[in-house]
């Protein structure tokens, strides 16, 4: 017999780290990391549309290093015994190089752009902002325990990735941006 979802251990508002610490569910860590595992499923919700079947391993990719993120932030700060995946600089490269990549295929923008045009365009805002959130919340975190660099830098980087994403598939879909003009 397989492993079983449900444990019962948290029924009382807690939940264990990685190395054992109980702490409630409404800790900015478990927040930070819960952020993180929404964040990876609207990605999947990206990956899952047709106009981004060429960016399938990209995305896939991006999932993985989410779920690094999301071990990160889930260990202990100083737990040695706890063996956890590492971003490394190149992640957050190969992030800036697809960006570069899609940005050579985009007009050059004037103004801010309002979210939506296509159900799959809107799908990536809101993973954007699902990042942006997710970002905030690990900076709120640093501020009160050690947080790796990276995780941070990776997090800015992935809410560029997005928005730039959201602009190539409007592009591919052949949708027309909406300019945000301020009413003055």
């Amino acid at each position: 017999m397989g492993m079983k979802v449900y444990t019962k251990t948290g029924d009382n508002g807690t939940t264990a780290l990685f190395g054992g610490t109980r702490v409630f569910k409404s800790d900015v860590r478990i927040n930070a990391y819960g952020t993180v595992d929404e964040l990876n499923s609207y990605v999947g919700l990206l990956r899952d549309q047709p106009v981004n079947s060429n960016k399938h391993n990209l995305l896939i990719e991006i999932q993985d290093r989410l779920f690094t993120v999301g071990s990160i932030l889930a260990t202990e700060p100083g737990n040695e015994k706890v063996k956890v995946p590492n971003l490394h600089p190149k992640d957050v490269e190969r992030l800036e190089q697809s960006m570069d990549d899609m940005d050579e295929q985009l007009p050059e923008m004037k103004s801010f752009v309002l979210p939506g045009g296509h159900q799959s365009v809107s799908f990536c805002h809101i993973a954007r902002c699902v990042c942006r959130r997710a970002e905030r919340l690990v900076i709120e975190l640093s501020q009160h325990d050690d947080v790796d660099e990276l995780v941070i830098q990776y997090l800015n980087r992935l809410s560029d990735y997005l928005f730039v994403l959201s602009r190539l598939m409007a592009q591919e879909l052949k949708i027309v941006e909406s300019p945000w003009v301020p009413i003055m």
